[in-house]
């Protein structure tokens, strides 16, 4: 079955490339476009897609509140967020809003459809680069971010991987960090999720931030 994808922003240009490009692969389809966010929403409960590609700016209802009604409606429905990044200061709560990941408006097309791909398979993509600088970014807003109690049923091993995938490593790179085959790395970040009730890994990322795990000047100091 194809991914069923609606495509939500309010350049028809932005929606027409990347319908050019999905109308060229064989395992997504592009069935609604929108050009607002009060748009999307109701597409979405027409459609039912798998996955929205979501702008942030657009008029009334932006991509934020949207995301967070189709995520809350929809629980079948992932959203990718597309985002200029350094002129968009809500990133941080388009993720809380449930968001499966997102990209800026420069990448590859190819690797958007890579995001559309994993989102519809029920994880998320959030690239180690934008990660880092996300975390950055909002960690040192002058409102104080939520300050949850680190959670207690975790492993230290456990902990360890939280920090790092909140640090934006891959598997690949966390088995390479932790000495650690890719599939024993998976599978702590597997258990991580289920533990913690994370929808998928950028809800893992928004945990280890919220509970300290990764620090910020830490992050400006050691990327990695």
């Amino acid at each position: 079955m194809k991914i069923r994808v609606v495509l939500a922003d309010d350049q028809p240009l932005v929606r027409a490339g990347l319908r050019m490009v999905i109308d060229g692969v064989p395992d997504i389809e592009v069935v609604g476009e929108a050009g607002t966010g009060t748009q999307a929403v109701r597409l979405g409960r027409e459609l039912r897609p798998d996955v929205v590609v979501m702008d942030i700016r657009m008029p009334g209802m932006d991509g934020i509140e949207a995301t967070q009604m189709i995520t809350a409606e929809l629980p079948g429905t992932r959203v990718v967020v597309l985002t200029t990044f350094d002129s968009d200061t809500n990133i941080y709560g388009a993720l809380r809003s449930g968001a499966s990941g997102f990209l800026v408006k420069d990448t590859a097309l190819e690797d958007i459809l890579t995001a559309v791909r994993v989102a519809a398979a029920g994880d998320a993509l959030i690239t180690p680069s934008v990660t880092r600088r996300l975390i950055a970014e909002f960690a040192g807003r002058p409102e104080p971010a939520p300050s949850p109690a680190e959670p207690a049923a975790i492993t230290a091993r456990e902990r360890e991987v939280l920090a790092l995938v909140g640090r934006g490593l891959s598997n690949g790179e966390l088995a390479a960090r932790l000495h650690i085959t890719p599939g024993t790395a998976k599978a702590h970040v597997a258990s991580l999720r289920s533990k913690l009730g994370a929808r998928d890994r950028v809800q893992l990322v928004i945990t280890a931030y919220e509970t300290g795990l990764v620090e910020p000047d830490r992050l400006r100091r050691d990327p990695r």
